[in-house]
């Protein structure tokens, strides 16, 4: 798992070098990262030569408000909530909430995507903050192909101290002036707790027998199975 600095992009790493048993993910094939609207123009080349497609996971909205400044790279939208992001927040959902509706609501589109990765192209998966969207999808891809648990968890707890501290203050202080009897707006924006990731990912074990086997019963293959594990495990 390898940190990228980018002008302009938050959150932004390589997770190749994760433990697959003996193996290891490979360097290079996913990338995950927060938008892409404040890519500076000397991050263009930069992005260019790592990346070969791009995923963006936001809806139209979230789109149209911060259109992403990378050119040169097709990207392919698959918005992954059903609803707005401002829905969630005005419902008070907590992340446990938010990712059970990822994986219970949204399995053609995570399949979707899981599909994409299997072609084995440099591909970068991103949403707003990478954190939610990005994170269940990254984390899903990963335990489909037996990518070490307590690794896969760590790569997406590892996000809240990527995002910048002055945002979040900012948007803590927006939270509590617009939402004050919110509970879980502040975690839900800003935060990516390990026990929540293990939690979703042990509950996945436990109803289908594994995340392959959730994605399996959600549409991907056997041969696409193969083929995921073929594009990202050395």
């Amino acid at each position: 798992m390898t940190v990228i600095r980018l002008p302009g992009v938050h959150n932004l790493r390589d997770v190749g070098g994760i433990p697959v048993g003996d193996s290891q993910l490979r360097d290079g094939v996913l990338l995950r990262s927060g938008q892409l609207a404040q890519l500076k123009p000397e991050g263009q080349d930069g992005l260019r030569s790592l990346v070969a497609r791009v995923i963006d996971l936001r809806d139209d909205v979230e789109v149209l408000r911060e259109p992403s400044a990378l050119t040169g790279v097709p990207v392919q939208r698959i918005p992954l909530l059903l609803g707005s992001v401002e829905s969630f927040f005005a419902a008070d959902t907590d992340l446990e909430g938010l990712y059970r509706h990822l994986v219970d609501e949204c399995a053609a589109q995570l399949v979707a995507v899981v599909r994409i990765l299997a072609a084995g192209e440099p591909t970068l998966v991103h949403c707003t903050l990478g954190k939610d969207r990005t994170g269940v999808i990254v984390a899903l891809a990963l335990s489909a192909v037996g990518a070490d648990r307590d690794a896969v968890v760590a790569d997406y707890a590892l996000t809240a101290s990527q995002l910048p501290v002055e945002r979040n203050r900012a948007v803590a202080e927006y939270l509590r002036a617009h939402l004050p009897d919110a509970r879980n707006a502040i975690q839900l924006a800003t935060e990516s707790p390990a026990p929540v990731m293990a939690d979703l990912l042990a509950d996945l074990d436990q109803r289908y027998g594994s995340v392959a086997a959730y994605l399996q019963a959600s549409g991907l293959t056997d041969a696409e199975l193969q083929a995921l594990r073929a594009a990202l495990v050395v």
